[in-house]
């Protein structure tokens, strides 16, 4: 995809947003946000494949990639208004936002936010992980968190293995190992927080617009299944493991113009 472009903007907070714009700027509105210790240039494969008259703009969340910030709110929320102030700041009326796990919350927050601006929101390996995105209870949450306060290097590692089916290559695994290892901090834990303390069943009440779900068929259980069945609509894919669209870009760049064209 031609003209593209680093681009920043300015939060309250002490919050510098950077994303890439690629695409003209009068075509159709992709959003794209990336996974919690993730970044923007995990799209950039991606954004190779889909369709040259498309806008699409991948975002690196507050404290992820090149984006900073030293504010002190960590919500899911708050991680929507860097999308929303992004999708403000190139002026744009109509979008679908596409998020990869932590970032499918944040998409979904983002649909909140504009419910006249978002069309539909649509997730990579996210909303279905009943131990993280259903709002969890102070003890859970607490019970989650510990590991990685008391060994942080520990618990990504059993976080990416989590989300890695029987024959993912062991060398991809070890680099989301590293990458999301060196997630900043303290900002990587509080957003972690603010996904357990999220309350997903809330806010799909709250958000009208489609929510498609591709999910790793290796991973997602038939209880996620039967939970979330009659509020958002799950397609169950076979690319790889919870990184799939990093692993298949070719192939996720397909489902994204399925969903946009659905």
């Amino acid at each position: 995809m031609s003209n593209t472009e680093s681009r920043e903007i300015q939060r309250p907070g002490g919050t510098t947003i950077h994303y890439t714009a690629a695409g003209p700027a009068d075509g159709p509105v992709l959003a794209l946000v990336h996974g919690w210790g993730c970044d923007r240039h995990d799209f950039d494969a991606i954004i190779g494949h889909l369709p040259h008259d498309l806008r699409v703009l991948a975002i690196d969340l507050a404290e992820h990639g090149d984006s900073r910030s030293t504010r002190d709110v960590w919500t899911m929320e708050e991680f929507g208004h860097d999308v929303v102030a992004v999708l403000a700041a190139e002026s744009v009326e109509s979008c679908v936002v596409a998020g990869h796990s932590l970032g499918g919350a944040v998409a979904v927050e983002t649909a909140r936010l504009l419910p006249g601006t978002v069309t539909r929101v649509v997730t990579l390996d996210a909303l279905h992980y009943l131990t993280l995105f259903p709002k969890q209870d102070e003890r859970t949450a607490e019970a989650i968190l510990r590991p990685f306060r008391e060994d942080f290097a520990v618990a990504m590692r059993g976080m990416v293995e989590a989300g890695s089916p029987p024959g993912t290559d062991p060398a991809l695994i070890e680099a989301y190992i590293a990458k999301m290892g060196a997630v900043r901090q303290p900002a990587g834990l509080h957003a972690l927080q603010g996904l357990l303390h999220w309350d997903m069943d809330a806010a799909l009440r709250e958000v009208a617009q489609p929510v498609l779900v591709f999910a790793v068929r290796a991973i997602i259980t038939q209880e996620a299944v039967e939970r979330y069945r009659d509020r958002v609509r799950i397609e169950q894919v076979d690319l790889g493991s919870h990184h799939f669209h990093v692993e298949s870009p070719e192939a996720t760049a397909e489902l994204l113009v399925t969903a946009l064209s659905d």
